[in-house]
């Protein structure tokens, strides 16, 4: 199809099947890069701190450079970019993004890969927020959550192949080779994007004033409160899966790609059964996926030395963590009438802190000597507590109902 057909197609008929199921490949390209790169490291933390001459515990604190970056990014991106088409800023994210990781290949020293990272950090929740928003836009209101996960399928479908290949080439050939691919795929995604997402004309009434006004909606602090400690119970458990697999479940180290891997496959199958559940029912979905979460990590606490069911947990752990994000990036665009760009995009920064919490949370029990399957039992109580802040919400709901855009 020559460039000219192509603009035709793409911009006389922005509503088509074909034209749809495009652009949000295009967007969950982006997704794929930006999982790949955030995933990988932590395999290369070996390579890494000896590439630049640090332990490996301070070789963590490049992690940590990314993640506050994209806590810091995602409201100041998009409040940055707030009176530019949707299509624009994803670009320019994207290119950011791009830039940061190629940036992060011609480090040097320590210092200068943490601020590399933190840089590459910076689109990584303003991109999926525009995403999500530009993905919601193009289909019918009923079908807003399935494709909100299509474009975080992307960062799903990473885990299971961006992040094993990239991890294997950055073994065998030197660790920038993570950040070479991962530039390559982010030049890839802005040549999709440029092609295949249709153009949105910059909404007449944006403003930097009207994004930051999700900000004062009490709903938009509850739902991402969800986030921060209903999703903190998710990665208390991953942060320590290579832990538990080896020293209660007793598999040998070099089991642990395939446990990953397990892990991976069940982020796609929870993306896309989450997305289905978001149009069922968005609150519906977050009542039932927190408890469900709950439950879950109190089955795994309990059975986790037991091979078969260790590794059928985790599969379910990584499938019940992605069923809950598109009930909550859609949930932010409801409760974010006139600003959703600013409010989903923060839903990436809650992601974040729920890192930081359910590892610390998870940490502490451990040092305390509670063993390996602590974290998941201390991963059950924070989705209780999820629960407990969704139910608050949805009560709000019924008591002001025009406070929730559907």
């Amino acid at each position: 199809m020559s460039l000219s057909l192509l603009k035709t197609w793409r911009d006389t008929t922005p509503t088509s099947p074909n034209v749809i199921a495009w652009a949000i490949l295009a967007l969950a390209i982006g997704g794929f890069g930006i999982g790949t790169t955030e995933f990988a490291m932590m395999g290369l933390l070996p390579n890494v701190a000896e590439g630049v001459g640090v332990s490996v515990p301070t070789a963590g604190h490049v992690i940590s450079a990314y993640a506050l970056g994209v806590v810091v990014g995602a409201p100041m991106l998009v409040a940055i970019g707030a009176k530019m088409p949707r299509k624009t800023l994803a670009l320019g994210l994207m290119a950011l993004f791009t830039v940061g990781n190629l940036l992060s290949v011609m480090a040097q020293d320590y210092t200068t890969l943490l601020i590399t990272r933190f840089i590459a950090g910076l689109p990584h929740g303003a991109f999926f927020g525009v995403a999500a928003v530009l993905a919601a836009s193009l289909v019918a209101p009923g079908k807003r959550g399935r494709a909100i996960s299509m474009v975080m399928m992307g960062l799903s479908v990473a885990n299971v192949l961006g992040v094993p290949l990239a991890t294997f080439v950055g073994q065998q050939f030197g660790w920038r080779w993570l950040f070479i691919l991962v530039g390559i795929i982010g030049v890839i995604t802005m040549v999709c994007i440029a092609l295949l997402v249709p153009a949105q004309k910059a909404h007449p009434d944006a403003s930097l004033r009207k994004e930051l006004s999700a900000l004062r909606r009490g709903q938009v602090w509850l739902t991402l409160l969800v986030g921060v400690v209903g999703f903190g119970g998710f990665f208390a458990v991953y942060t320590y899966v290579a832990n538990t697999m080896t020293d209660v479940a007793g598999f040998d180290s070099g089991f642990l790609p395939v446990i990953v891997g397990l892990y991976g496959l069940g982020m796609v199958a929870g993306s896309y059964i989450g997305g289905r559940m978001a149009d069922w029912s968005v609150m519906g979905s977050i009542y039932v996926m927190m408890g469900f979460i709950a439950v879950i990590l109190v089955i795994y606490a309990a059975t986790v030395h037991i091979q078969w069911m260790a590794l059928l947990m985790i599969f379910v752990i990584g499938a019940s963590g992605s069923m809950l994000v598109p009930s909550l990036q859609t949930r932010l665009l409801d409760v974010s009438p006139g600003a959703p760009t600013l409010a989903s995009s923060l839903n990436h920064s809650a992601l974040n802190m729920a890192n930081a919490l359910g590892a610390f949370a998870g940490g502490l029990v451990i040092t305390w000597g509670w063993g390996f399957t602590a974290p998941a039992l201390v991963g059950a109580v924070l989705a209780v507590l999820g629960l407990v802040i969704a139910l608050f919400s949805g009560l709000l709901d019924k008591r002001s109902p025009k406070n929730v855009a559907h």
